[in-house]
């Protein structure tokens, strides 16, 4: 496709206003319709009408994606800006993300496909995944970690981060992840904001066919981190390493002997389970707090619904862990879930640009979830890298991170699905834990829009006096509570109430640029610090 015909076609496609609509055969295989069935819901409109109701909806969507150890006592208890979600129930989010499974047939289930860059693969199911999640946790306690403890964990995209993550949770430890491509300073500011006991990391890792040598970052972190106690280092790369006797430990070494099974921590519902740090495009990190139940209903339902996984699936998140979309729809949401996901080490381009369409072909990939930019940097290698490869496994493609442009969109639809695939563009942060606007399998779609605000969810448009705007563009502001979101930020309630609840009393304030058309999608422009700057 040249770029005069992607320009015409794009033109005709926003004229006509629909791009795709979803064969009645799909919609009524969908898991949200066949939920819609159950519950008597005839229209997707009817549907958004329904879930207004926050504690009928997010009561009864519960039932399908998580256990309680004992029953809620009330679905929603909401004191603007604090909340408190599924009131009164037990929980865990590794019952349901592990423990349970390995009670069923799924114990024998590939929770994990997962490449390195250099060709490498292993493969985990849910059963060998509960076996090390144990046996790590196990390890941590010996170290003196208890509940409530805040752990470091640096680690490239290799199983031994969702494994540590779920090591932490079971425990009842609270878990920050730094992205492995941040600093030593970046590592530090975490660690002793968090005051961070903890630190889990690897010797080096591959990227582009070198080395980063992740051991070195974290001792010089941890030069002034006074609060780290002992570091777990994996072996990635088997390069040698600074080393520390008392305080640095091989993983192989110490969780060799440790027991196979290890009691999962009975939290409250409520407990804080990840610190996320993050900047936005200004000022000090801000520690995100995420809790047990309520995330764990968000996460694992949005991914129910938005990308209709099911059993049969091998799911895609090509994120990296390090942010919030790897926390939530590589590590939880999934295994929530019972899927099976693919987890890629390396660079999407290296060594060359067909490596992501070769995962895809090699694995089956049947739902790919990316962000734009690397949408972008496909288109600038060309057609022909996908075209080589048999990509006919893919159902379902996303987006996220930020605003699609609707060229990248089109060469997405065709060049990646093959025109028979919907695109839920998503959008959502950090902040929000979960898909907050995006398509359903059902939706109507256009190019370059996340169409309107799920269900159980509230979303509109302010001008700077507060009201309510159309076809402009404004501030986007979420009206009501949702499962998934913040519970404030870590030793700094008042910067959580200023940042996101001052600007417009009883709403909160996303910090991105959007407006709604005359159909009521939403149009994502961006961050709204980021226009200032510019302008």
């Amino acid at each position: 496709m040249t770029a005069e015909e992607s320009s015409r076609d794009i033109d005709v496609l926003l004229k006509e206003g629909r791009l795709f609509s979803p064969s009645k055969e799909f919609v009524e295989q969908s898991n949200v319709w066949k939920w819609m069935v159950t519950h008597g819901i005839k229209s997707y409109d009817e549907l958004l009408e329904k879930a207004l109701d926050l504690e009928w909806f997010w009561g009864e969507v519960s039932k399908d994606v998580v256990e309680w150890y004992t029953p809620l006592e009330r679905v929603l208890e909401w004191d603007r800006p604090w909340v408190k979600w599924y009131v009164g129930a037990k929980y865990n989010i590794v019952h349901d993300a592990l423990d349970k499974h390995v009670e069923t047939w799924r114990k024998n289930k590939v929770a994990y496909i997962w490449e390195g860059e250099p060709g490498d693969v292993r493969k985990l199911t849910y059963r060998d995944l509960h076996v090390e999640v144990n046996k790590l946790a196990n390890a941590m306690k010996s170290l003196g970690v208890e509940r409530g403890d805040r752990v470091g964990l640096y680690l490239p995209m290799i199983l031994e981060l969702p494994i540590a993550m779920l090591a932490c949770a079971k425990i009842g430890a609270i878990h920050s992840v730094v992205f492995s491509g941040f600093s030593a300073m970046a590592l530090r500011d975490r660690l002793n904001d968090s005051e961070g006991k903890l630190v889990i990391t690897c010797d080096s890792f591959y990227r582009r066919g070198k080395t980063i040598p992740l051991k070195k970052q974290t001792d010089l972190a941890l030069e002034a981190a006074p609060s780290v106690e002992n570091v777990i280092v994996y072996k990635r790369t088997d390069e040698s390493v600074p080393w520390i006797e008392n305080r640095d430990h091989w993983w192989h070494n110490i969780t060799s002997d440790q027991p196979t099974q290890c009691p999962t921590e009975v939290m409250d519902a409520n407990d804080t389970l990840y610190l996320l740090y993050t900047s936005g495009t200004t000022g000090k990190p801000k520690g995100v707090i995420h809790a047990h139940g309520g995330y764990a209903v968000g996460t694992s339902q949005t991914l129910k619904w938005v990308f209709d996984l099911k059993d049969r699936d091998i799911w895609w998140c090509a994120a990296d862990i390090g942010w919030v979309t790897g926390h939530s729809y590589i590590v939880y949401g999934p295994l929530i879930l019972g899927a099976t996901s693919v987890m890629y080490e390396g660079a999407p381009d290296y060594p060359d640009p067909g490596r992501w369409w070769s995962i895809v072909e090699k694995y089956g990939v049947t739902t790919l979830y990316t962000a734009p930019t690397a949408i972008r940097l496909f288109m600038k290698y060309g057609e022909k890298w996908p075209a080589e490869h048999d990509l006919s496994s893919l159902r379902l493609l996303g987006t996220v991170g930020e605003p699609i442009n609707p060229e990248a969109w089109i060469w997405y639809y065709k060049n990646i699905g093959g025109e028979r695939c919907q695109i839920m563009d998503t959008w959502w942060q950090t902040e929000t834990g979960t898909f907050c606007i995006s398509p359903l399998p059902i939706t109507p779609l256009k190019p370059g829009t996340a169409t309107k605000p799920l269900p159980g969810f509230s979303a509109d448009v302010y001008n700077p006096a507060g009201e309510s705007v159309r076809n402009v563009g404004g501030e986007l502001v979420m009206l009501t509570p949702w499962p998934g979101m913040l519970r404030g930020l870590y030793k700094d309630p008042d910067r959580y109430e200023a940042l996101y609840w001052s600007r417009f009393p009883g709403a909160y304030l996303a910090g991105d640029v959007a407006r709604i058309d005359s159909d009521g999608y939403f149009w994502i422009q961006g961050r709204s610090d980021d226009v200032l700057k510019v302008a």
